[in-house]
């Protein structure tokens, strides 16, 4: 069933649970999602990153994202992830999406207050949630589809001048009205090369001075452990999407070299959607500590 974004996060907040949101760029990948959260019967968020255009676009992916959101047995929010225009946002709102991002974290923090207050205005117009971003998250040599150029730790002289502030978080949420945020506090968009290492008294912070309920980007890769200290310490979303889809792609590539199986494209994704639903309880697992 499709649901606000504000209504799974709310609740998550209270149990101290998180939601994984799982970025939909293929029917594979969908099924494979949305198998997963009915399998264990828990809330998940189906999302399409503006980076990801380049795959398909927002007008065609969206309608099925919502077919698979709207016929689901669990609650299901549909989410336009790092939203970079205006006109993007407003167009995932008329698909029916039920929350935005505005990713104006590159910006100054005026333009990115001014801005983002503008897109929570006309979401919440319409019943739709709004996600932001402070902080600079970094992005993985080998990524797919999230920024441009990479970038880490060593690439910095003062690491406290590119993550979240608690205080300006505050700040940020009392004059934007965001429903929740995106925090950077050592996580890194695509597949990391060296174990990350996160700052997670810096979650619980944020968490004490924004009020809102803070989203992991760059989940993919993050130790069980790791997840459950930032969960309890206020995260409520978690982006994943870099090793579901590295588990896709290596059972099509498994399935290709096995000579035994007929070379037929359509029992390969099968065997994709298999691997992806696989992927996808296993992190379920911990967001939802089932």
């Amino acid at each position: 069933m499709l649901v606000s974004l504000k209504e799974l996060l709310d609740q998550v907040k209270i149990e101290k649970k998180a939601v994984g949101a799982f970025n939909g760029t293929t029917l594979e990948a969908i099924r494979g999602i949305i198998q997963a959260a009915e399998e264990l019967e828990c809330p998940v968020i189906l999302q399409h990153a503006q980076s990801h255009d380049e795959l398909i676009d927002l007008d065609e992916i969206g309608p099925i994202l919502k077919y698979y959101a709207k016929r689901a047995k669990v609650p299901v929010a549909l989410h336009l992830d790092h939203g970079s225009s205006f006109e993007r946002c407003v167009q995932a709102l008329h698909l029916g999406f039920t929350s935005v991002m505005y990713d104006a974290s590159a910006k100054s923090f005026e333009d990115n207050v001014k801005e983002t207050a503008e897109i929570v205005k006309i979401a919440h117009a319409v019943g739709a949630g709004v996600e932001a971003e402070l902080g600079h998250i970094f992005t993985s040599q080998v990524v797919q589809g999230e920024g441009a150029g990479s970038d880490g730790k060593d690439d910095y002289d003062d690491l406290d001048s590119i993550y979240t502030d608690p205080e300006v978080a505050g700040e940020f949420v009392g004059k934007t009205g965001v429903d929740c945020l995106a925090v950077a506090f050592g996580t890194t968009h695509g597949v990391y090369l060296t174990e990350p290492k996160l700052d997670l008294p810096r979650v619980a912070k944020i968490r004490d001075a924004a009020g809102v309920p803070l989203v992991m980007h760059g989940g993919s890769g993050v130790s069980d452990e790791d997840y459950k200290v930032a969960i309890e310490n206020g995260i409520c979303k978690v982006n994943y999407y870099t090793y579901m889809n590295t588990a896709g792609g290596r059972a099509s590539k498994e399935y290709w070299e096995d000579e035994a199986k007929p070379l037929f494209y359509d029992s390969m994704s099968l065997a994709a959607t298999e691997a992806v639903k696989e992927d996808v309880k296993k992190a379920l697992k911990v967001f939802q500590k089932k």
